[in-house]
């Protein structure tokens, strides 16, 4: 990636990184104040972000920092730049939002640091933000074209409507989602999420992301989603409200977690509870196109109540012959029997991954909840993984996985 930012412009957003240090999260909460000033604006974000203690807020500003910490070395932001890029094809982000967030960042850094915000440090981060901007926009077009080239593609929303709703477990729905066209559907990559724009009564329209729970291909897409009992209402409305018949607005699939399309090692794949959506897409793929992969597929939930597709799960593994399944039971119930309904009681830990798995060779995918992550990613980093060898979806604000 090079860098035609010139040379003040560089010292500049350098000699920023103490007062971003101290003052980032107030510049970014300040942001988004002016930002959500425009309804419009406001209703491109997926606002369940916007709580959890700031935590986006504290994401964004960790990614500022970053990018002033790295405006020497931009190479180190590519991961970052697709991961921003693929999630702004599933919000619908344009090129003429970008001068909204442009508007509002500087203005945060002016109301923030008052007279330290100088006209020649503004100047600087206006160029550095275009700069990346521009990066961005590219990256987002040529995602667009390769999906609308694509036999199924489209782009912005399209209208599905729910076929089937499969209870899978006490808290996890399954729903077949069709194009009311009666069209092809564009192939995801097994791991991809699908964005979903949500008419909650009462609510701001919600939009929220649910990854593919089926092999890629040209007819439908499955998503299965566990009902959350807080959180504002985007699970409870697709559990309680939505039937089959309803219609749903989606846009295409999106996301930069997904198996490859030839795997050149041993895959893990690692869930937790309904982290497991990603990982059925990916055993059904490695199922159906690579019968010599050898897989292992470890998953951990509470008890046979809340673990959803285990015998589908365990029935493609048969088939294939080497796909390795396990489960860790945390709060076993009554009738779930240790070697039967699952393998072992209490949670997954590095040391059993390590001994019982291709610890030194394999690629490792992981989904799961906040906690599972930060263990997981930190965990296996620690233990001697190298990153290129972990992968993993998170819903959400990823600036503590990242510093993990």
């Amino acid at each position: 990636m090079t860098n035609p930012l010139s040379t003040e412009t560089i010292a500049l957003v350098k000699a920023s990184v103490p007062a971003l240090s101290e003052h980032g999260a107030a510049i970014t909460a300040r942001m988004y104040e002016r930002l959500f000033e425009d309804d419009h604006i406001r209703g491109l974000f997926n606002q369940a972000n916007q709580g959890e203690g700031g935590a986006q807020v504290h994401a964004l500003a960790a990614a500022i920092l970053g990018y002033a910490q790295n405006i020497e070395n931009l190479g180190a932001l590519a991961p970052v730049v697709e991961r921003i890029a693929q999630k702004h094809i599933g919000y619908h982000i344009l090129p003429e939002h970008y001068p909204f967030v442009a508007a509002a960042l500087l203005g945060a850094i002016g109301d923030v640091l008052g007279e330290a915000a100088t006209p020649d440090l503004l100047a600087a981060w206006g160029e550095a933000y275009w700069f990346l901007a521009n990066i961005l926009q590219a990256r987002e077009a040529r995602i667009r074209g390769g999906i609308e080239q694509t036999p199924g593609g489209w782009h912005g929303w399209r209208r599905f409507r729910v076929a089937q709703k499969i209870q899978e477990s006490a808290v996890i729905t399954s729903f077949i989602l069709r194009p009311i066209d009666r069209g092809p559907v564009v192939p995801h990559k097994a791991g991809q999420y699908l964005t979903l724009r949500l008419p909650v009564p009462g609510q701001p329209e919600l939009k929220r992301n649910y990854s593919i729970s089926c092999a890629p291909n040209a007819d439908y897409y499955r998503i299965s989603v566990k009902r959350e009992a807080d959180g504002q209402g985007g699970s409870r409305f697709l559990h309680d409200a939505v039937q089959v018949g309803a219609v749903l607005e989606v846009t295409p699939p999106a996301g930069d977690f997904f198996l490859p399309d030839d795997p050149q090692r041993p895959v893990v794949l690692l869930s937790g509870g309904v982290g497991l959506t990603p990982m059925v897409s990916m055993i059904e793929t490695i199922a159906e196109r690579h019968p010599d992969l050898e897989t292992f597929y470890v998953h951990g939930t509470l008890s046979s109540a809340t673990h959803a597709m285990d015998d589908h799960v365990r029935g493609l593994a048969r088939r294939h012959g080497r796909i390795a399944v396990t489960t860790f039971y945390n709060e076993p119930q009554a009738d779930d029997r240790a070697g039967e309904t699952f393998d072992h009681a209490g949670i997954i830990s590095t040391d059993w991954l390590q001994r019982n798995l291709p610890f030194d060779r394999a690629d490792f995918y992981l989904c799961g909840p906040k906690p599972f992550l930060r263990a997981f990613v930190s965990g296996l980093s620690l233990a001697g993984v190298e990153a290129d060898r972990i992968h993993y979806e998170f819903f959400g604000p990823a600036d503590e996985l990242l510093a993990a």
